[in-house]
């Protein structure tokens, strides 16, 4: 079942680990449908998040953390590594989850080359795109928290957050 508006209108704490065993799918022109289970995420909470992108203020990069929930979020990370993020909670309430890993491929860059997402993806809908969206196959799962990897920049506060979910196996 595809996942409605309603999911990802929620605080990104909630989200995230809701997210931890739903299936990302992105449905190529061809009509082939690229799928990966979603084993990890982190959340990234607001200004007052000194690792999210928003804590800097808004920006043409980062004004979409700005929009409605559901929306996706891509950005060039290292220069070479599309990351792909969906925007949750309030409107103007700048908040978004990382998709970090799938079950099978194991970083965000990998995920996202694996399902031929980059920067073009920016803006889409997740709710209403035809090519991509985020199913639940109703398969039960569990997922425990961990620190954020990644953010050394936004020091140990903000790295000491459990704000990352990983599912268990």
């Amino acid at each position: 079942m595809r996942l409605g508006a309603e999911f990802f209108h929620r605080d990104c704490l909630e989200l995230a680990p809701a997210l931890v065993g739903k299936i990302l799918v992105h449905r190529l022109p061809d009509g082939t449908e690229l799928r990966e289970r979603i084993a990890e995420t982190e959340a990234y909470r607001g200004v007052e998040d000194k690792a999210c992108h928003a804590a800097k203020g808004r920006t043409p990069r980062n004004s979409i953390l700005w929009r409605e929930s559901g929306i996706i979020y891509v950005y060039l990370c290292y220069g070479m590594h599309n990351l792909m993020n969906v925007i949750s909670g309030e409107k103007e309430q700048p908040q978004g989850v990382l998709f970090r890993a799938g079950e099978v491929h194991n970083g965000p860059g990998k995920l996202t080359s694996y399902l031929q997402i980059d920067r073009s993806f920016n803006g889409l809908s997740l709710v209403e795109h035809p090519e991509v969206w985020i199913e639940d196959d109703g398969k039960p799962c569990t997922c425990h928290t961990a620190f954020r990897v990644g953010i050394g920049y936004a020091g140990t506060e903000w790295i000491q957050k459990p704000w990352r979910w990983v599912l268990d196996r």
